[in-house]
């Protein structure tokens, strides 16, 4: 119970420092690098991504090593083990509709 509320006070009081910073840039003359600072730092920790997962929790991730398996050849020589169209070939032309 402690911890939620020194997560929640810590919150609140950088929440408050940032908006002093952010008036105090638009409404004062005399306002410098220190408010400045604040503003720039709490708007960057606003781009970071908070809602990450590990990528085995996600729904619909990638396996790991997905791709490697699905480049890898059977015997050597032969074409990667894939399910992808093979390439059109640039002779065939094309049929009248």
């Amino acid at each position: 119970m402690a911890g939620r509320i020194a997560r929640w006070g810590a919150a609140l009081g950088l929440g408050v420092l940032w908006w002093w910073a952010v008036l105090r840039l638009a409404l004062t003359p005399h306002a410098g690098a220190l408010e400045g600072a604040v503003a720039a730092g709490g708007w960057g920790l606003s781009l970071l991504p908070v809602h990450c997962m590990p990528k085995a929790r996600a729904a619909g991730a990638v396996a790991a090593g997905r791709w490697r398996a699905a480049w890898r050849t059977s015997a050597a020589g032969e074409a990667p083990i894939t399910t992808a169209s093979p390439p059109l070939r640039s002779d065939g032309g094309s049929d009248p509709s």
